[in-house]
């Protein structure tokens, strides 16, 4: 009975607190396990439960299946419950050779146990939960996948198989990908600037979804690509440079975002575009006062290579809003600056904006889906840094303020009456710390599972 399990529970010196898991074998299963809440409640939040599961989940690698009974009090419990089990169901295991038996596979299969269970909507909610985990792990399969086979081009690759996984055209998902010689002759002299250093050239990768519906919204979401990042001729220092494989985040998310929006059939339009560079210092890569010409024409002095970032994905905006088609907003998502972390730490992402309510809704849906964010101001006064002597813009700015900075380059290259939404996942979207909930070491996967609800909500 309860009591004498609780009983056991403490003699087991298990407190429930968040994020403990207790093992106890035998009983009416072959195996118990206990997962903390935190402070005793008589309602938990939808992202305690889904944390709960989350760390349950990670704790029953090597089981084949397992039946989760969680305090869900309404359908978005149970799906909170349903997506941190399966979140939780996450291991990375495809470069381990003669270690490989030795580490345990992710939980296979995780039953819901709920009295909501019978309502019609709950098979809905499992098979939404799959999705949004199945796409989560793309991301983080991508992070984690070391840079000697994660080039611009083979980026590519995978997602064109990813693509055709989702359904590819009978989805309503077309794919387009421009070689170095496209981007030249095109004029996308960021992208290419950025990745002039590499002996593996730069990408851009367009994936666009249109619904069976007509009359939608429209959205473009734009991610960095960077897929390694030594700093170019501004060289990194050594310490750290390791976790740069994790600078193509953004295009990670955007892709796996579109393509899960396509599994959903959800009544919205989406144009991607993950530019994709490697950027690396040779006697090929941009100099520091070098001038570029970014796609539509204007010319940035580039002061820092190492701000290499801005440079690609204001290339892949312009493009984004030369479309014929009228975008209702843009978001895009980068790793992008050393200050986000320093400014809010590594599990909260930051937010910029030239659009109060639409800065609003996200961080309102951010809180829904257990995703950390916050709003971010872009203070005037602090443009005039970026002032060039020789060009439109410099790519440097002041260093007190680097992520609000970087925020009003971006700026520059959106037209003033779309709503547009800048997330800084620096800190966030690589765990180098300890397993924490539903969150493993290594990609995170942060950003995709908010794009997806904002397209729901849309």
């Amino acid at each position: 009975d309860s009591k004498t399990l609780l009983a056991s529970l403490l003699e087991m010196g298990a407190t429930g607190k968040a994020d403990e898991v207790t093992k106890m074998p035998g009983g009416p299963a072959r195996l118990m396990v206990f997962t903390g809440l935190g402070p005793k409640s008589s309602t938990y939040s939808h992202e305690v439960l889904r944390r709960a599961a989350g760390s349950a989940s990670r704790a029953l690698a090597g089981n084949a299946g397992a039946t989760f009974a969680l305090p869900a009090r309404d359908l978005a419990g149970v799906s909170a419950v349903a997506e941190g089990a399966a979140l939780g169901a996450y291991v990375f295991n495809d470069f381990r050779g003669s270690s490989k038996d030795s580490h345990k596979s992710a939980l296979k299969s995780a039953t819901i146990f709920s009295k909501l269970a019978g309502k019609s909507e709950a098979k809905e909610i499992t098979k939404r939960a799959s999705i949004i985990a199945k796409y989560t792990h793309l991301v983080r399969d991508l992070i984690n996948t070391p840079p000697s086979h994660l080039t611009p081009d083979s980026f590519t690759k995978k997602l064109a198989a990813s693509f055709k996984a989702a359904g590819g055209a009978k989805a309503g998902l077309k794919i387009t990908i421009w070689d170095e010689k496209q981007l030249k002759s095109q004029g996308f002299g960021g992208i290419i600037g950025v990745g002039q250093g590499s002996a593996n050239p730069p990408r851009l990768l367009h994936i666009s979804y249109t619904p069976k519906a007509k009359n939608v919204k429209r959205f473009a979401l734009v991610g960095k690509g960077i897929t390694f990042d030594t700093g170019g001729l501004n060289l990194k220092p050594g310490f750290g440079m390791e976790a740069m494989k994790c600078d193509m985040s953004g295009a990670a998310a955007v892709c796996a975002a579109t393509l899960a929006i396509a599994e959903l059939a959800l009544p919205v339009a989406i144009d991607c575009w993950a530019p994709l560079a490697e950027n690396m210092p040779s006697d090929t890569a941009t100099r520091p006062s070098d001038v570029i010409t970014i796609f539509g024409g204007k010319t940035v002095e580039v002061l820092n290579p190492d701000a290499e970032g801005r440079l690609v994905l204001a290339d892949a905006m312009v493009k984004a809003q030369s479309g014929k088609n009228k975008l209702d907003g843009m978001i895009d998502v980068a790793t992008l600056t050393g200050a986000q972390v320093v400014a809010l730490g590594t599990r909260t992402g930051a937010v910029m904006t030239n659009n109060q309510s639409f800065s609003d809704s996200f961080i309102a849906i951010a809180k829904e889906t257990g995703e950390q964010f916050w709003p971010m101001p872009l203070p005037v006064e602090l443009r005039a840094s970026l002032d060039s002597p020789v060009a439109d813009i410099a790519n440097r700015g002041d260093a007190n303020g680097g992520m609000m900075v970087a925020g009003l380059f971006l700026k520059e290259f959106v037209s003033d009456d779309l709503p547009w939404l800048h997330l800084d996942i620096a800190g966030p979207a690589f765990n180098e710390g300890k397993p924490h909930g539903y969150t493993p070491v290594g990609g995170t996967g942060v950003s995709m599972r908010s794009l997806v609800r904002l397209v729901e909500q849309a």
